[in-house]
């Protein structure tokens, strides 16, 4: 039996944003494993999932970061001790850390044909990163796109860089619309799912509900949501009352929370942790606020504005993508405090006709980034690298 490998650094990614992939590998005749850092994850998930979809799961200590030269060694040594014991054929790595190792792994064991796929869910070297990091990330990427088959990425300032890099033989870049958005299960609530969604995050009717969703850490910016609120509660702001959401996990936490007792926002600001299903607290939202410095393309982002959420957003390669500034939301600076106040002061004070128009702008714009999209792409990549494969056996 064919086998592929698929290589992340923590264990939760595979079923937050891969289960789509394991499909279409399986049903090519592949036998999915998994190889990830299973010790720190990001995402929460069930190992119950692990026998569901039937992956082999191979627990290996993937660093985070690429500087710690002995642990990324180590690991080196058991990808590719792995790859050669299960006699795997295909490597699909993610992650920057992950996407190493697996290209790295993948040169170690040429003499076996292992073909290699790297998704690059958005490069360190986007336009206006810190120039020391962006060159010496550009640069590893370059030298490792040498060993790779087919390099898959999700936005177009990532297309156009990696155009120029040089690819094994016959290799090729490809664009997909992130990693697919679920417009099934992401749509606009009813009225009445709404208000019970609401209700049960005991919010009342005239609250202005505003969510963020996403790591806590601080490229996703959540600080800069506490400075927005403390200018709008020390000006003549006279909506309604403001209440902020905020679900998610992360380093950050400890200071986020902090903060939010010396800025004395406390009754402004909810902490909800990982939300799981998300689906209800985005759908009972009034804004979305999506305030990273650098995103690949941002699901979560995706996801309100397919429940027909309006997003406050930084202006990034990723949400270039989809957003139109006063028409599905609005777009700033992700560091300009005044920029998001004035974004929540627009959205709050919609009439009913423009809201619902703005609701129509926001499903219209996602609709090429749903799942099937994703799938029809990943099915083609997949097919282009399984017949070299299968040609070599």
């Amino acid at each position: 039996m064919k086998k592929v490998l698929i290589i992340a650094t923590v264990s939760g990614f595979l079923f937050q944003f891969e289960q789509e992939n394991v499909r279409i590998l399986q049903s090519l005749g592949y036998e999915v494993h998994y190889a990830a850092n299973a010790e720190t994850e990001n995402y929460l998930f069930d190992s119950r999932e692990i026998e569901r979809l039937q992956i082999r799961m191979h627990p290996v200590p993937i660093p985070k970061s690429p500087t710690k030269l002995l642990a990324v060694r180590r690991t080196l040594r058991m990808i590719t001790s792995l790859i050669r014991e299960e006699g795997i054929s295909l490597i699909h790595c993610h992650t920057p850390v992950g996407g190493v190792l697996g290209r790295m792994a993948g040169r170690s064991c040429r003499d076996m044909n292992v073909r290699v796929i790297y998704t690059a869910h958005g490069f360190h070297f986007f336009e206006g990163a810190p120039v020391p990091g962006k060159w010496l990330y550009h640069m590893i990427e370059q030298k490792m796109a040498h060993d790779t088959d087919a390099l898959v990425v999700i936005n177009r300032e990532d297309y156009q860089n990696t155009l120029k890099f040089r690819l094994k033989k016959d290799g090729k870049v490809y664009q997909i619309p992130g990693v697919g958005l679920d417009t099934e299960r992401f749509q606009p609530l009813t009225e009445e799912q709404r208000l019970e969604a609401r209700g049960k995050l005991n919010l009342s009717e005239g609250d202005f509900f505003l969510v963020f969703v996403g790591e806590l850490n601080e490229n996703k910016n959540p600080f800069i949501l506490l400075r927005a609120l403390d200018l709008l509660k020390n000006s003549d702001y006279a909506g309604r009352r403001i209440i902020c959401g905020i679900c998610g996990d992360g380093a950050a936490r400890e200071k986020l929370t902090r903060q939010i007792t010396e800025m004395q926002l406390s009754d402004a600001v909810k902490m909800y942790g990982y939300c799981s299903p998300v689906a209800p607290v985005l759908g009972c939202a009034d804004a979305m606020i999506f305030p990273s410095r650098r995103e690949g393309l941002g699901m979560a982002a995706l996801e309100a504005l397919a429940m027909g959420i309006p997003v406050i957003a930084a202006d990034n390669r990723g949400t270039r993508e989809y957003m139109e500034h006063r028409k599905n939301g609005w777009v700033c600076g992700p560091d300009d405090a005044h920029g998001y106040a004035d974004g929540i002061r627009f959205v709050e004070g919609l009439d009913t006709a423009s809201r619902e128009e703005m609701k129509k702008a926001c499903r219209a714009c996602v609709q090429k980034f749903s799942k099937d999209k994703t799938a029809e792409i990943m099915s083609r990549v997949y097919k282009v690298i399984d017949d070299k494969i299968s040609a070599e056996m």
